[in-house]
């Protein structure tokens, strides 16, 4: 009977403690599905959002940097772009100054030697006062002569070349009609005589010449 009672008893002890072990497994379940339902729940598959925030935070100033980096270098090189442009249009200007002013260097440099020739002229006119008048006379011509052919060399090496309208037809561009002529041997609107010579620099007329237009004569 002891036995018996030793043996009921030890069975109640294990029933007990498995009961509590139970309840306590229940109340472990209960209390994390209450975790996951309030988001208490700190597991690994759940990160805090405290970290995320202050990856954004980084990343935005990061971009920030870098943009205002991007605003200096761009800056400079506006300013930079300014100033050689301020450079250009001053250099520009002076070469526009430059050629207004030097534009003639090279036909006054000409018309130099064209000086030369008429003071060589003068003054072999001037010393042959108390010499023989003829020759005197001879090498006055001879000079003129030669600073003419001279100053159409120069003109028709710097464009500039003198009109020979005679016997051509009456163009109203270039002539300028001073009288008229009665037409003997000549067309009748061509240009008889030019008692003013006409000049083109490149072509384009700068002095129209004084001509004599042949007419037909009504006697």
């Amino acid at each position: 009977m002891a036995a018996g009672g030793s043996v009921w008893s030890a069975r109640q002890c294990f029933n007990s403690l498995q009961f509590r072990y139970n309840r306590g497994l229940l109340f472990a379940f209960s209390t994390a599905a209450q975790q996951r339902s309030t988001g208490d729940d700190c597991g690994p598959e759940e990160p805090p959002d405290e970290p995320r925030h202050l990856l954004n935070e980084n990343s935005l100033e990061h971009k920030a940097i870098k943009l205002e980096e991007q605003v200096r270098v761009l800056t400079e090189r506006y300013q930079r772009a300014l100033t050689d442009s301020e450079n250009v249009r001053r250099r520009t200007q002076k070469f526009v100054e430059d050629a207004k002013i030097f534009g003639i260097q090279s036909f006054c440099r000409d018309l130099v030697e064209v000086a030369d020739i008429l003071e060589k002229t003068t003054e072999n006119a001037v010393e042959g006062e108390h010499n023989d008048p003829t020759l005197t006379l001879k090498k006055i011509c001879e000079g003129l002569s030669f600073i003419e052919s001279k100053l159409q060399s120069i003109f028709a090496k710097h464009g500039l070349q003198k009109m020979n309208p005679i016997g051509g037809k009456y163009d109203p561009y270039d002539h300028e009609i001073v009288c008229h002529v009665p037409a003997e041997e000549m067309q009748p609107g061509t240009v008889a005589l030019v008692t003013l010579d006409g000049y083109k620099l490149h072509g384009r007329t700068i002095r129209h010449a004084h001509v004599g237009v042949a007419v037909e004569s009504h006697e």
